[in-house]
């Protein structure tokens, strides 16, 4: 799976740049242009690293990093800023951010920090979260509400790599590839039965608006929170 990074920045020049040079790069970004929309975004836990500006419609940087360290979000945070002060610098690093870059920046000492952080962030998507539906990684444990919900090792697979894409689609090859591997009898098909089982547990919980078929393309676990955020349909 490509790294995952999301982009907080309010001019879109800068992240729609960022958008096709870290793409080119071979992650996956996702972008927010203002500080609740990215808040949203950002606690699933479902990235690799977030590029996060300070200056944001709505919600400074600062306050959004604050959320994510008090909510248990340990994604690295590269803070990219216009602000240059010593005392911005240092405001950021003492809310938890991983590094600090200051505009104009070089999109190769970006790129060579993303990637630092990508090296030494093992274990920060270790707990991934949309609305009430938590999955501990670490544990290999869901709850929906506080509530147990039992998965096969294939059925927690599969919701693993769909949490972790939270808001994009998740194609079918996608799924097989990730999930069953070199198993040379896997089709298509297998992934149409797991996911129909892993829906069928997650609606006895409540949960079944969770995971969705994106007809035509895969599928998608998000929320109508995350769903209004992304601008999804």
């Amino acid at each position: 799976m490509k790294p995952r990074v999301l982009v907080v920045d309010d001019e879109v020049g800068v992240r729609r740049a960022l958008e096709r040079g870290l793409s080119a790069e071979g992650m996956e970004v996702v972008t927010a242009s203002d500080g609740p929309t990215a808040l949203r975004v950002a606690l699933t836990g479902a990235f690799d690293v977030v590029l996060l500006d300070i200056m944001l419609p709505g919600l400074s940087g600062y306050r959004i990093l604050q959320r994510m360290r008090a909510d248990g979000v340990r994604t690295p945070v590269l803070m990219v800023s216009a602000k240059d002060g010593e005392v911005d610098q240092a405001d950021g690093l003492d809310l938890g951010a991983d590094g600090y870059l200051v505009k104009p920046f070089s999109f190769v000492v970006l790129v060579a920090q993303v990637r630092a952080l990508l090296r030494r962030g093992g274990g920060a998507r270790r707990r991934l979260t949309l609305g009430h539906l938590v999955i501990d990684r670490g544990l290999r444990e869901v709850t929906w509400a506080g509530q147990d919900v039992s998965l096969s090792p294939r059925e927690y697979a599969v919701l693993d790599v769909l949490a972790s894409r939270a808001g994009s689609v998740v194609t079918k090859d996608e799924l097989l590839r990730t999930v069953w591997g070199d198993e040379q009898a896997a089709t298509r098909n297998a992934v149409e039965v797991y996911v129909g089982y892993l829906r069928r547990k997650l609606d006895a919980v409540g949960a079944g608006e969770v995971v969705r078929t994106i007809r035509g393309h895969g599928y998608i676990a998000s929320t109508p929170d995350l769903d209004n955020a992304l601008g999804n349909k």
